[in-house]
This record gives C-alpha cells, sequence and structure tokens, in this order.
C-alpha cells in the first residue's frame, strides 16, 4: 500500500504488510465487528483472511496488544480490551498510595449535570462553543479521606442518558460504563500535569487547608482516530500518595 512521503520529494513510501493488517483490524475494533471482551479471530483465521502470513498478522497483533486495544491470554486467544478488566481498569489513573498498598478508591458523586460547553473545554473535545456536555464533579476517597477532586467534560451527544441516577447506581469502574451502555471506548489519553495550592472551596471538598500544594492533572481521553471524548481535571492530595508512571 502506497503512502505519502513525509519527505515532500515526490517518492513513493509503502506501508509495511503488518501495518496495513494493524490498520485494517483497527477499523472493525473501531466499527464494533468485535465489542470489548471479546475474543477476535485466531491469527491463522486472521492470516487467511488477509492473504498474509501468521508471523506478519503476529506482528500486527503483537503492537495493538502493546499499545492497549488487544490482550492476549494465555491459551485463549487474544481479546478486545475492555476497562472492566482488572489489568486494564485503572491504567490511567496514576494515583498509588507510598505505602504500596493496592487499595481500590471509593467513588463519591457530588452532581452529574447537562450543560453548554465554553470556549476552553470545546477546544480541548472539538466541540463547538455551546455545544451540549455533560459535567460531572466526584471526589475519590482512600479509607473515606478524599484523595481526589475530578471534574469531568463529556460530549452530550455521545452519552445521551448519562445523569446522576446513573452514575449513583453504577458500582464499576466508569469507563467501563462508557463501554457498555454508550459504545465509546478510551483507548489512550493526554496529560497535563502542574502543581497548584487548593483554595478555599477546593480545600473544604479536599479535607484541607486552603493553600495545601496539590498537584493537578488535565487529562484528554481520546477514541479512535484520535478522537477526544472527555476531558478531566483533578486535583490531587499527595501527602501520602504518589502519581507513578513507567517510561519506556
Amino acid at each position: 500500500m502506497a503512502a505519502m512521503n513525509p519527505t515532500g520529494r515526490g517518492k513513493p513510501a509503502f506501508s509495511p504488510l503488518y501495518r496495513q493488517i494493524k490498520a485494517l483490524i483497527t477499523q472493525d475494533l473501531q466499527a464494533g465487528v468485535w465489542k470489548p471482551g471479546t475474543a477476535i479471530p485466531s491469527e491463522l483465521e486472521l492470516a487467511e483472511r488477509f492473504r498474509a502470513s501468521q508471523g506478519t498478522v503476529r506482528k500486527a497483533i503483537d503492537e495493538l496488544a502493546a499499545g492497549n486495544l488487544l490482550v492476549r491470554r494465555q491459551g485463549k486467544g487474544t481479546f478486545v480490551a475492555t476497562h472492566t478488566e482488572q489489568t486494564t481498569r485503572y491504567r490511567f489513573l496514576r494515583l498509588a498510595a507510598d505505602d504500596g498498598s493496592g487499595r481500590g478508591l471509593e467513588r463519591r458523586l457530588l452532581h452529574c449535570e447537562r450543560t453548554r460547553a465554553g470556549a476552553d473545554v470545546a477546544r480541548l473535545l472539538e466541540l463547538k462553543g455551546g455545544d451540549p456536555v455533560v459535567r460531572v464533579r466526584r471526589l475519590l476517597l482512600d479509607r473515606g479521606a478524599p484523595v481526589v477532586l475530578d471534574d469531568i467534560w463529556l460530549p452530550g451527544r455521545l452519552f445521551k442518558g448519562l445523569d446522576a441516577a446513573r452514575l449513583a447506581q453504577y458500582n464499576g469502574p466508569m469507563y467501563a460504563l462508557f463501554e457498555a451502555a454508550f459504545g465509546v471506548q478510551m483507548i489512550r489519553a493526554e496529560e497535563k500535569l502542574r502543581a497548584v495550592a487548593a483554595d478555599a472551596a477546593v480545600a473544604a471538598l479536599l479535607g484541607t487547608k486552603a493553600g495545601t500544594p496539590l498537584l493537578s492533572v488535565e487529562r484528554r481521553a481520546l477514541t479512535y482516530g484520535n478522537r477526544p471524548v472527555e476531558l478531566r481535571r483533578g486535583l490531587y492530595r499527595t501527602e501520602a500518595h504518589h502519581y507513578r508512571n513507567e517510561l519506556q
């Protein structure tokens, strides 16, 4: 398959076959041919479908697995990644306790409303100013103590029917609800981090003092085609927690 030459000198550039297969599988994932959590065809079946070697298909699947779009299960096959799995459900939440404990965080919904996107939110979600959005505010707590205050904005047209009652009665990961109920998959995210001081209102919600240093994390989650589908601004207490990441 010929592709545009990044040098712009008119010579054709060719995409390796495994990358063409990777793109075709990604198209099927985006189209919902295989739902989150379900198995995709075997490497042999895909090799026959694409008229390629099994090794070429394996290389394409390896890259999709490395990008967290697919998950390999030893002896069972390859499955579409889902945020309901323990290994992936918190992969966008990088807050960890200093004592190394693996406790899950309790959620407390503060409010959920349908409103209009301001200019800043519209720009980051690639919407028009005034487009409908769902705004969610919640706390994350560790053993009853607030550690994160999250403000979340979601495109209204993608999340019709999402309201406070639905969020309050759902006990699983929020991204799993987005997958199952709204067909929206968060496949990657971009983040910006900075240090800020808690104002009086934020301090009251997080159970700390005004002026306390907090970690501000702005995260934009994207689905297939690099389309933004969530904006999240979190304020993290770090007295007993830290932000962790793995760089490769």
